[in-house]
């Protein structure tokens, strides 16, 4: 892992030169001290970093920030003034500014992460505040700079939709450990109280499963990249298992494919991808049974739709294809699958406002889930008879 270069962010040091000066009355009481901008061009930073710095020295009411004319040195007789709610240092600067929240994201695109953008930049208007958004490509590593750079930067919260992988790396055990206020997305952290929001991803799974047997389909294959400890993954098995248990319906966990990669950011090139459509038209061919194909995510549902193809069978008439998402198709250049929708506007904007009552020192629901809903499109139909016979 890449220490950091320095053992103190910049906005600590302007934050102690600043107060020093103050302390030795370089700056005396009621004086104008440097604006964000002359302090950024001080000392070659974004005016970010030298926002945080401002607001440190706020939060120790060394100075006082008044809208539309700068920030002064602030009187230690005057009572300073308390936000609703607050408490501690968070709680006590006066809030004359935007503040900023740093987003830590894999990837988006159109089949997954657009909405989720969309959703916290309106509510980032909406609350006056900045999004800063850093992409890691599922790679731990490229997430534990991301978060260590946005703290140098000076961000007062984040947002973080983690990357695949085993565990949560140790710079979210930190944020968690040291109560920074922090947001994950899509997943949650297994016994630790870190906020964290997503779909209902059991429920969502269950009810698309009960669509495929209600459609007639019993002998369905689960379609999915290797679970690795990835709540949403996890999630969505499990409510494919309990909606079988709850039919009646034994699991064949021979009918399923869970190591198809090429869908994961950090694995995406054409020999990955064509050597997991080669994967399921193998798979396909060895288990003429199937009738249904449930792919945990839209890309993966592209890939089970080539392969089905490849082998002259046709959808939904030979085999039907579920999934999670599916692209609007508005100019009708894209095929729409069966899906789950996830309101993913929702899941961004809320993402935001939690992230920001912890900033002021709110308590937030530990776990959020949202609704999914089922969109029937092209790709689903009655389950073929006599099939593999």
């Amino acid at each position: 892992m890449n220490e950091p270069t320095s053992s103190k962010p910049m906005y600590e040091k302007i934050f102690d030169e600043v107060k020093e000066s103050i302390l030795t009355q370089a700056y005396r009481l009621g004086e104008r001290v440097p604006s964000e901008k002359e302090l950024a061009e001080t000392y070659n930073v974004s005016r970010i970093t030298s926002k945080k710095a401002l607001e440190l020295l706020a939060a120790e009411h060394l100075i006082v920030r008044k809208p539309g004319r700068g920030s002064f040195v602030a009187d230690p007789a005057t009572e300073p003034q308390e936000l609703p709610g607050g408490s501690g240092s968070r709680g006590t600067a006066i809030n004359t500014e935007e503040k900023t929240i740093g987003l830590i994201i894999t990837d988006f695109g159109n089949s997954y992460g657009t909405g989720l953008i969309y959703g916290m930049e309106q509510a980032s208007r909406d609350n006056d505040c900045f999004l800063v958004l850093r992409r890691t490509f599922g790679i731990p590593e490229n997430e534990e700079q991301s978060i260590q750079k946005l703290l140098n930067l000076g961000v007062d919260g984040l947002i973080i939709f983690p990357a695949q992988g085993e565990y949560f790396n140790a710079e979210i055990l930190k944020l968690v450990i040291g109560q920074f206020p922090l947001v994950l997305v899509d997943r949650h952290l297994k016994g630790v109280a870190a906020a964290s929001i997503s779909s209902d991803n059991l429920q969502a799974a269950l009810e698309a499963t009960e669509y495929l047997f209600d459609l007639g389909h019993t002998h369905i294959s689960f379609l999915s990249p290797p679970p690795v400890d990835t709540t949403a993954v996890e999630d969505r098995i499990e409510g494919f298992i309990q909606a079988h248990a709850q039919r009646g319906i034994m699991v064949d966990k021979e009918l399923w494919v869970s190591d198809l990669t090429s869908t994961l950011p950090k694995f995406f090139n054409p020999d990955n991808i064509e050597r997991d459509i080669a994967r399921l038209i193998s798979h396909l061919e060895s288990h003429p049974s199937i009738t249904a194909l449930f792919a945990i995510e839209y890309n993966i549902a592209l890939l089970a739709k080539t392969a089905v193809e490849r082998l002259g069978l046709r959808i939904p008439e030979d085999i039907s294809i579920i999934c999670f998402d599916s692209p609007p198709t508005h100019l009708g250049g894209g095929y729409s699958f069966t899906h789950m929708r996830q309101n993913e506007e929702e899941m961004g904007r809320i993402a935001v406002e939690n992230v920001l009552s912890l900033m002021n020192g709110h308590s937030v629901p530990h776990k959020v889930m949202l609704e999914a809903k089922l969109i029937p499109g092209s790709s689903t139909g009655p389950a073929a008879r006599n099939k593999g016979h």
